[in-house]
């Protein structure tokens, strides 16, 4: 008799920053590109949201566009803002910056593994990704998001 393999639903991942149009959609974009790269979408569910609602309904930053558009990424999200229904839904909620990870943490308690997105690239001096909304370099800002998503792949571990 055959053996069927019983599909596992698939890894629910959130990131999470104060707007969701700069730096969550950017690593939810690349963590995407990164997934399909493994072929591991049909394993993955990815999202992106805001602490804050004053975009919700807006695509993302011309620049967090530029530099993925440059970087041969799409992306064609829109702004949300985290709800409570968000900390059981998702495996992990990844957070940019120590902000964003107490606003996370204050909604609530629920079974996702709240982290910040720099504690998945240890080789890195900075804790918290800088939000370029303000004063640009975003492409320092997707360096750091790249090397974080690819430590975050290989924390969760599909595929290995």
């Amino acid at each position: 008799m055959k053996s069927q393999q019983i599909p596992r639903p698939p890894i629910k991942v959130l990131f999470v920053c104060l707007g969701n149009i700069c730096r969550s959609p950017m690593a939810e974009a690349v963590f995407t590109h990164l997934v399909n790269e493994a072929n591991l979408a049909d394993q993955f569910e990815i999202d992106s949201a805001g602490t804050g609602n004053w975009h919700v309904g807006e695509t993302a930053h011309h620049g967090t566009l530029g530099i993925l558009q440059q970087k041969q990424i799409p992306y064609n999200g829109r702004a949300r803002q985290i709800n409570a229904a968000d900390l059981d839904y998702y495996d992990y909620i990844i957070t940019m910056d120590d902000s964003n990870f107490e606003d996370v943490n204050s909604i609530g308690k629920g079974r996702a593994e709240v982290a910040s997105l720099l504690s998945f690239a240890p080789n890195q001096q900075l804790t918290e990704v800088p939000d370029p909304y303000y004063h640009g370099g975003f492409d320092k800002v997707f360096d750091l998001v790249h090397e974080s998503c690819v430590g975050l792949l290989e924390h969760i571990g599909v595929g290995a």
